[in-house]
Parts: C-alpha cells; structure tokens; sequence
C-alpha cells in the first residue's frame, strides 16, 4: 500500500519585489500550517520521506510540519520537479519514488495539486487550498503502478 499525502504551501505574500521562487509566507500562512501540522501530526502517520518544491513558500510551510511531526530536517529533499503548477512534474517524479518508501509528504503548488488529486483521488476537490492536506492511497506496491487511488482525508484550514 502506497500513501501519498500532498500539501500546498501557506498563504503566501505578494508583498516583496522578488522571483516567485523567493515568495515567502504570509502570517495568515504560517499560522494555517501550523493549525493543519497539529492536526496531522495528531494521527501520528509514520512519514518515509519528505520532498518539497525548491520555492522558498513551500518550504517554510514543510519546515513547519517537520517540526510538528517531529521528523529531521535532513530528512527533507528538495526538487525542482516539485516547482510546477500542471502536475506534468509530480506525476513522473511519484512514479519514480522508491518503492520502499510507503508514506511520503510533497509540498507544492497549485494547480497541479489540484489536478492530482483528482485524477489520481476518488473525490472531486474543486481546488486544494493554501495549506491544504489531500492524503491519497494506493493498493498496489510499486510507485510506478499509481493510477486510481482513494481520497483518504482533506484537511483544510477552514475546516479546523
């Protein structure tokens, strides 16, 4: 069985002259990764890996889980395939996770969260939103065999 737990990065601030890359979070961001942190972290899912965008809003928001969750920092990957906005990205690089990982955390961006779960999900979300937490599952043990899965839990703010 293969999990798949996708989170898009906080609220972030168009505040700053800067790449998109460079975007930071918004307090209101922060503050709604902390909320859904607590309250993942309180299922207590034992997490294989890590990965997140290279963009510095997605990785303050895993910098908040991994503290939440307990787990290192060295743990964390960043990649560049995580920086997409269709899910043309995500895709190939799940399926090629290695199959002795079998709970993993991706932080990332919108749309193509959004476009992930729903086609990999068996519930329509109309749009993962900033901080949002979709957890898919997969009956099946290798990466490669990805396809449909089941919508285990969203979790988002406004829900919390």
């Amino acid at each position: 069985m293969k999990h798949l737990i996708l989170i898009r990065h906080g609220k972030s601030s168009w505040d700053y002259n800067v790449d998109d890359k460079d975007r930071p979070l918004k307090e209101r961001g922060i503050v709604d990764a902390h909320l859904v942190a607590s309250k993942f972290s309180s299922q207590n899912i034992e997490i294989n890996a890590v990965f997140s965008s290279p963009a510095i809003r997605a990785l303050h928001t895993c910098s908040i889980f991994l503290r939440e969750l307990d787990i290192p920092f060295a743990t964390l990957e960043v990649h560049e395939a995580l920086y997409d906005f269709s899910g043309d990205g995500i895709v190939p690089f799940v399926k090629n996770l290695p199959n002795n990982l079998n709970k993993v955390l991706l932080f990332g961006h919108n749309n193509a969260f959004t476009n992930v779960v729903n086609t990999w999900g068996n519930q329509y979300i109309e749009n993962v939103v900033t901080s949002g937490l979709v957890h898919l599952s997969f009956n099946v043990d290798a990466w490669q065999d990805v396809s449909k899965g089941n919508t285990e839990q969203t979790m988002f703010p406004k829900q919390l």
